[in-house]
């Protein structure tokens, strides 16, 4: 009889175990489009009023002006007006719906650093054809080893409804920024006093995973190709950096290469993740901290803490206007507080404890995973004492010529050193983000590839 018990135990562990790792039911995924949105959202807005109803996001330019793709986008709406700023001041008043990072930058900068506050608009959108997919990898997609990677799922979020922290960071690294992507700018280090040096350059990135037509299988376990080339300033100029990200890091992981134009050579970069600093970076931004989080999550245990109104960075399209000066954005300790733009958004809270057998510089990271895209719309990260160390912003905006949510800029505070990072500056180009070039061929991301190019 105890053995009977014991094996009715098992069975059932097992069976929970399976179901922590298993697909949604048809009958759950339904509610994608009904009354969830189809990227797995809340579709009503909240009781307050001060979120709206989702509608459908912006699909399109603003009527009424000149735009074609690859121009900085105009704001669609440009008049809207601060509704209130959020100071050091006042935080006390408002809180309940910010996040420790923005209050530590608050404390940090309490003269200079402000959330001026606009009109809520759930801009947040993307093509049927996404949504399409995302609708069914919700029945299909699956974990593998533990989180490690994911399978079953191509060409849309894969876990729309998400059970645990791991699916719900899987959905921001795979969320869809199109097929392929050119963006030409300058990333900068900003020190103590406000000084900086631009690193300037272009990156692509092909996303095998939201190729149109592709399938699990076709894609050969490729989430993007990335390559990274550095135009100036002298001392790094013509350096470039090669990744191809895989989904399931357990069968493969990722594979890198850096091609350094003193030496002419390709070199594998086995060390290119985790906490490894970044050299553009001034050593402010990790492997893992490019794009908010990116790469393997094996090193954390991950929890899903539930969802939060929170006010993050939206709709920011002032900071990517054509004109705008880097030293009119840079400011001494963050971005000058006029450009940005903050609204009220239901976000994913996930929080991501430092394994006991692994080893990371932070000991836990807070994510704020916007409803309506997935994307990280901010990240507070902590040292190995527990403190709250670095504080990572996307400022979000819709690129409508997709469409889809990315970050105008990505910014990355530390608070310890009174330094921060900028990535993706490109308001002194000619143009900003590409999404309508020609797909290039698998081929022109490779080792071979990278050292023609470096010459």
């Amino acid at each position: 009889m105890l053995i009977k018990h014991s094996l009715i135990a098992t069975a059932i562990a097992l069976t929970l175990a399976g179901n922590a790792y298993a697909a949604v039911s048809a009958q759950e995924a339904d509610t994608l489009g009904t009354t969830l949105t189809p990227l797995g959202a809340e579709k009503a807005g909240n009781a307050a009023g001060t979120i709206p109803e989702w509608t459908g996001g912006i699909t399109g330019a603003p009527a009424g002006v000149t735009y074609k793709p690859g121009d900085h986008h105009p704001d669609p709406f440009p008049e809207d007006k601060v509704e209130f700023t959020i100071d050091k001041s006042n935080m006390d008043q408002y809180k309940a719906n910010m996040t420790p990072g923005e209050m530590a930058l608050m404390n940090a900068y309490p003269s200079t650093f402000k959330m001026p506050v606009y009109q809520t608009r759930r801009s947040g959108a993307a093509p049927q054809w996404v949504y399409d997919n995302t609708k069914k990898n919700a029945t299909t997609a699956k974990l593998v080893d533990g989180g490690n990677g994911f399978k079953d799922a191509v060409g849309g979020i894969p876990f729309p409804i998400p059970k645990s922290g791991v699916e719900a960071i899987w959905n921001h690294i795979a969320r869809y920024r199109g097929t392929y992507v050119l963006r030409t700018g300058a990333e900068v280090a900003v020190q103590r006093n406000g000084s900086y040096v631009p690193v300037s350059g272009n990156t692509q990135v092909l996303f095998k995973y939201y190729v149109p037509g592709a399938t699990y299988e076709s894609i050969n376990n490729r989430m993007f190709f990335y390559l990274n080339q550095i135009k100036s300033p002298a001392r790094l100029a013509g350096g470039a950096t090669l990744v191809h990200e895989t989904l399931d890091q357990v069968a493969e992981p990722r594979q890198a290469w850096q091609y350094s134009s003193g030496q002419r050579r390709v070199r594998r970069a086995p060390n290119l993740a985790y906490d490894s600093p970044i050299d553009e970076s001034d050593a402010l931004r990790t492997a893992d901290d490019t794009d908010m989080y990116n790469g393997s999550p094996n090193r954390y245990d991950w929890k899903l803490i539930g969802k939060k109104e929170v006010y993050i960075p939206y709709n920011n399209y002032r900071l990517t206007a054509k004109g705008v000066k880097y030293d009119d954005i840079l400011k001494p300790g963050h971005l000058d507080p006029a450009l940005t733009r903050w609204e009220l958004h239901r976000v994913w809270v996930v929080e991501a404890n430092l394994k006991a057998d692994a080893r990371h510089i932070y000991s836990k990271r807070v994510f704020f995973l916007d409803e309506d895209s997935w994307q990280a719309a901010e990240v507070d990260q902590y040292d190995g004492r527990g403190d709250l160390w670095r504080v990572s912003l996307a400022y979000l905006k819709n690129y409508y010529d997709l469409p889809t949510t990315w970050s105008a800029l990505d910014v990355y505070h530390d608070l310890q050193s009174g330094r921060y990072h900028v990535q993706n500056l490109d308001s002194e180009e000619e143009t900003t983000l590409q999404f309508n070039l020609p797909v290039p061929a698998d081929g022109e991301f490779t080792p071979a590839a990278l050292r023609r190019g470096g010459r």
